[in-house]
């Protein structure tokens, strides 16, 4: 049925949408029949994946997969660091299971895992098949050129900046707009080596974590299209005649080359992440000391994480949040961009079932699936830089609107799972 808290989540589309036109490089082109395709698409995705009995069948199949990656990983891992890894037979007496469970040990060593396993899907063909797929449905659906619709596709599956790679060649002819729109959805996805381990940390918290996980990694690419197109729109004058091929796409020699390749790519991931995590957590530790040194406000100490829930407690109730849990809610969307989703997932497992309803657990989900974060905006500066070092200031003079854009995107996505009736989402 549908009820007012569908509405609310409904208005927070309008209000998601308004905003980015508000801002907009060109109010009067804005992207009318993009828009309404977008949402349109983002919701039968949705109602496909999960309102039919045979894609709730392929959803529960993904999510035993899921397990069975984490379980597989698990006895790597354990064989390697033992009891430090939570295997059984601890030297010492466990009063608190729950304490067993360490990032470094039960969530990072998945994206090895996964890396590993996506190299050799990519040389085996089948996930450059699903790139080609993806990249000829964004093409005919979404106005996308045949170069941008190959990126994007594969920044789905890739990266933020392993997509745009595919087109390495045609990166330094893309359009202004074309170029924005691939940092936006680079930042509004996640890459697959990491879907994973996001679902790893929301077990046995979110029922179908995995299919929720999975399902916004796959929806976000529209949003971000649209907001993008929104922000800076098209400009067909600018643009060239195209000429790609994947030639700019990784090959491995064999099998084994692409599992150690693969392996080895995983590993800079593995250290990024966890470099990233420190960092930005110590930082946060120093502000929030210097903020606990003016004393208690309001009965308790200020700290970065309240001053992120008052900020984005509106937004997070545009999207569908009951107002009591919005600060909640809110703290998380504040940890995300501040923290890296990596560590608002954390969070978000953490929470006491008082604090957060299963439907605003499985909002928030879809809300911080996304790399829109300002750990983000260093990698795309580094990686473009790479890619296309004549257009460095171009990047460096949009990526912070592109952050501003993947983060709403994120939102817009949440928004838009919100408004359809929860009777369709398996408990």
């Amino acid at each position: 049925m549908f009820g007012l808290e569908n509405a609310q989540s409904l208005l927070g589309i309008v209000l998601i949408i308004a905003a980015c036109w508000a801002i907009s490089e060109a109010r009067g082109r804005f992207p009318w029949r993009l828009a309404i395709g977008a949402v349109a698409a983002q919701a039968a995705l949705v109602l496909l994946l999960f309102a039919l009995p045979a894609s709730r069948l392929v959803l529960q199949a993904a999510g035993a997969a899921v397990q069975g990656l984490s379980a597989s990983t698990g006895a790597g891992v354990k064989f390697v660091f033992g009891f430090l890894a939570g295997a059984d037979g601890q030297p010492y007496s466990v009063t608190d299971p729950s304490a067993l469970f360490t990032l470094g040990f039960r969530v990072l060593p998945v994206i090895l895992v996964i890396c590993a396993l996506s190299a050799l899907l990519w040389h085996w063909r089948v996930l450059r098949w699903l790139v080609q797929g993806f990249g000829y449905i964004f093409e005919r659906t979404m106005g996308l050129r045949g170069a941008p619709a190959l990126a994007t596709a594969a920044t789905i599956f890739m990266g933020q900046v392993e997509g745009p790679i595919f087109i390495r060649a045609y990166l330094a002819h893309l359009t202004r707009s074309e170029l924005f729109m691939l940092i936006t959805v680079g930042m509004s996805c996640v890459a697959g080596s990491t879907v994973v381990a996001y679902a790893t940390i929301l077990q046995g918290v979110l029922p179908n974590a995995a299919a929720h996980v999975l399902t916004a990694s796959l929806i976000s690419a529209p949003a971000g299209v649209l907001l993008a197109r929104i922000l800076v729109p098209r400009d067909p004058a600018a643009e060239t005649p195209e000429t790609y091929d994947l030639a700019g796409a990784k090959t491995y020699e064999s099998s084994i080359d692409a599992l150690m390749r693969g392996t080895n790519d995983g590993l800079q991931i593995v250290l990024a992440v966890a470099a990233s995590l420190v960092v930005f957590v110590a930082l946060v530790a120093m502000v929030d000391g210097l903020l606990g040194m003016a004393g208690p406000v309001a009965g308790a100490p200020l700290s970065l994480e309240r001053g992120l829930g008052l900020l984005f407690a509106p937004l997070a109730w545009a999207i569908g949040i009951p107002w009591r849990e919005a600060r909640t809610a809110g703290s998380l969307l504040g940890a995300k961009l501040v923290l890296t989703e990596f560590t608002a997932f954390i969070h978000l497992a953490k929470l006491a079932p008082d604090q957060l309803s299963e439907r605003s657990r499985m909002i928030m989900t879809y809300a911080l699936c996304g790399f829109a974060n300002i750990a983000s905006v260093g990698i795309n500066v580094a990686g473009y830089s790479i890619l296309i070092p004549e257009r460095r200031g171009e990047v460096m003079a949009m990526v912070w609107k592109a952050c501003l854009a993947g983060f709403l995107a994120t939102c817009l996505t949440a928004a838009v799972v919100g408004a359809l009736p929860a009777s369709i989402y398996p408990k």
